[in-house]
């Protein structure tokens, strides 16, 4: 028994010989995988400071397989189907084709065409819906109408009143014989229980979970949601924009925690935009590859509003939306108007906001002033000084909370869709936008904001500063979690 005993003499040495290997390991590919700095120090740190447990979290938390598994699965689902007519054939626009008062953002649509690599594409209508009370009724009435195909990805779909009437309508879609798939990110199916899950499988609606976390192989992923919002009805009536389906969207109905949300009803080609982001995600989680003219139909101009989509995510669409933000501001010319429920910009943002604000732009952003994720509103306060000394102007916005997500410039261009301006929504989630070029909906937009900052109150440089040292001590250890938030 000798060598037992050597063994044992030598097992403290074989243990931390092995944890100096793994440390090493596992900071190297920090170091040489992780774009930001500040995400791969810290991580670097951890590892180093927690020996095995820094490790083991990384390999959970810190390393994105999502890419290359997205890569894979989208490019086998586009050998396996012949490419969507809709797509396929949609009527490209140009810059030339920008109305008179936009002309100088066509430099902005060729940036976001080389990094979308989407057409964009003329003849679209797009309506937008003021929380729950008006955005339901209309998803609700295009389910009914449906005689062909449902497609519906969503982030929270709770086990309420409100889910349990998609439910229905859904399920009421099924017994007619429309083709009807919906697709939950699994984080986002749990915020109720039971989950709706089980409802909608009772109601013979084919549902899927985006990458289950609570599955051992997929504990890896665990940090990568799909937050978009998309719902299509026989590929010609599609809806997008940052709305969950949960009670507390119905305002007007006083629920017990109230949410403002804004949604969108769009139709015309870009529509087929939003099927392709869909399908792209639903063969990544199913294997089932959508396509046909039930999926697919031919679309016909509807308006006037010059669209395109933009998916981003941490897969072959990483940083789109980010490069897309940065582009806008440093193409506007009069005015920038953003509101967002979540506002955690990363330093290369905030010095493009605060260069259009020295440029002479009015650099307006809406915050709510009570905020659903108090660390989130922490971290944000404890930037805010960033952008203020600038000239940039923040005003704060009454209860209930906004959830709302918009971004325009000089009265002529739209961002809308589900992303935040955090590090979540700009590098870990799955998001999708929509860009739009037209100034009648930028005026009703302009409209919806003004009557938001009527009842705003605006926070001054000295009034950020007047904190009280707890305080600040408190927000500047939040803003330190900001790789994350």
């Amino acid at each position: 028994m000798e060598w037992l005993d050597r063994l044992v003499d030598f097992w403290p040495h074989i243990v931390g010989v092995l944890t100096l290997f793994i440390a090493i390991v596992t900071s190297s590919h920090a170091i040489l995988h992780k774009r930001d700095s500040r995400a791969a120090a810290l991580w670097v740190l951890f590892i180093w400071a927690v020996p095995l447990v820094g490790p083991v979290f990384y390999l959970l938390l810190g390393i994105n397989r999502i890419r290359r598994w997205a890569i894979s699965m989208r490019e086998a689902a586009e050998r396996s189907a012949s490419p969507p007519e809709a797509v396929a054939n949609a009527p490209a626009a140009t810059s030339d084709v920008l109305p008179v008062p936009a002309a100088h953002l066509r430099t902005m649509t060729e940036l976001v065409g080389r990094v979308v690599g989407r057409p964009l594409i003329p003849g679209n209508h797009i309506e937008p819906l003021v929380n729950g009370d008006a955005a339901y009724p209309a998803m609700l009435a295009a389910i009914q109408a449906a005689t062909r195909s449902i497609s519906l990805v969503t982030y929270i779909f709770d086990n309420d009143r409100s889910g349990r009437r998609f439910v229905d309508a859904l399920g009421e879609a099924v017994r007619r014989g429309v083709q009807v798939r919906v697709l939950i990110d699994d984080a986002g199916a749990r915020y109720s229980l039971p989950s709706i899950v089980h409802l909608l499988r009772r109601a013979r609606v084919r549902v899927a979970r985006f990458l289950p976390t609570l599955a051992p192989w997929r504990l890896m992923t665990m940090n990568l949601r799909n937050h978009r919002k998309i719902m299509v009805v026989d590929g010609r009536v599609g809806f997008t924009g940052g709305m969950n389906l949960r009670e507390g969207n119905l305002v007007a109905q006083n629920p017990r925690s109230p949410v403002q949300d804004l949604h969108f009803r769009l139709e015309g080609p870009v529509v087929a935009q939003l099927q392709e982001i869909f399908a792209a995600d639903w063969a990544f989680t199913t294997k089932e590859v959508l396509t046909g003219e039930g999926w697919f139909p031919n679309l016909s101009p509807r308006g006037t509003v010059i669209a395109r989509g933009i998916p981003d995510g941490p897969d072959e669409d990483f940083e789109k939306l980010r490069l897309t933000i940065l582009g806008a501001l440093a193409c506007a010319e009069t005015s920038v108007q953003i509101l967002t429920p979540y506002f955690v910009p990363d330093p290369a943002i905030v010095s493009a906001l605060n260069v259009a604000a020295l440029r002479g732009v009015r650099v307006e952003i809406l915050l709510p002033g009570r905020n659903n994720l108090p660390i989130v509103h922490w971290a944000s306060r404890a930037m805010w000084w960033q952008v203020l000394q600038r000239g940039c102007r923040i005003w704060l916005t009454p209860p209930p909370f906004d959830h709302s997500k918009l971004m325009l410039v000089d009265g002529q261009w739209t961002l809308l869709g589900s992303a935040n301006w955090d590090a979540r929504s700009l590098r870990l989630n799955f998001e999708f936008n929509l860009e739009c070029y037209d100034r009648e909906l930028a005026s009703r937009l302009e409209g919806l904001l003004r009557e938001k900052l009527a009842g705003a109150k605006e926070i001054t440089l000295e009034e950020v500063d007047s904190r009280g040292v707890p305080e600040r001590l408190r927000d500047g250890s939040a803003r330190l979690l900001t790789p994350y938030l």
